[in-house]
């Protein structure tokens, strides 16, 4: 588990009011403050939902969801890359402790969570660079990114500075076993979340 810590920031919070403020006109948009910038994404669709009910399973069959760990969505994360920086990760596991880590703005302290899951949407590149600074600067352990656009599944672990000293990329026909440090072992068929993933054609 990571031993980041992050204090509890005082002050006014002028990007964050601003964030909220576009939450307030745009329901359903999920809005971020990655690296000092308000990073808005529209509401997912179908083909990212049903990735994200495929990917919930194997952490669940693996014990993951109660005990010690939850598996959850929609989770705010502080990041201690930016004085207002948070994510909200499309997928997490985390301690179960975790309420006893809010940090602020219904965001917690990155010491409780174990695992970041991203399925990639309309700004992909966000979820593959700015994310993957913000989440190694935030020590999280494991950072898997369901890539759409490319029909792959990274997995990165390691954290190390700005980055993540392992990051694998595996193709359709593999199955990946992810670090047991997350508390269980974990095994994707890449090829079944990927397939989820995909949109309909027309």
């Amino acid at each position: 588990m990571s031993t980041a810590s992050v204090e509890r920031p005082h002050g006014d919070r002028p990007l964050i009011a601003e964030a909220n403020q576009v939450m307030d006109r745009l329901p359903g948009y999920r809005v971020e403050i990655i690296g000092g910038t308000i990073v808005v994404t529209p509401p997912a669709n179908f083909a990212h939902a049903r990735a994200l009910s495929r990917l919930r399973s194997p952490f669940i069959a693996a014990g993951l969801g109660g005990g010690d760990s939850e598996v959850t969505e929609g989770v705010g994360l502080w990041l201690p890359g930016g004085a207002e920086d948070y994510a909200i990760p499309d997928l997490v596991v985390v301690d179960a402790d975790i309420e006893d880590h809010l940090v602020e703005n219904n965001c917690y302290d990155p010491i409780a969570f174990r695992l970041v899951l991203e399925v990639t949407s309309s700004n992909y590149q966000n979820d593959l660079r700015a994310k993957v600074t913000a989440y190694a600067q935030a020590k999280i352990p494991v950072y898997v990114i369901v890539n759409r656009q490319h029909q792959r599944l990274h997995v990165l672990t390691d954290p190390a500075g700005d980055t993540y000293a392992s990051h694998r990329v595996h193709a359709p026909g593999e199955t990946v076993t992810l670090p047991e440090s997350i508390g269980a072992k974990v095994n994707l068929d890449v090829e079944v979340i990927l397939k989820a993933g995909q949109t309909k054609a027309n």
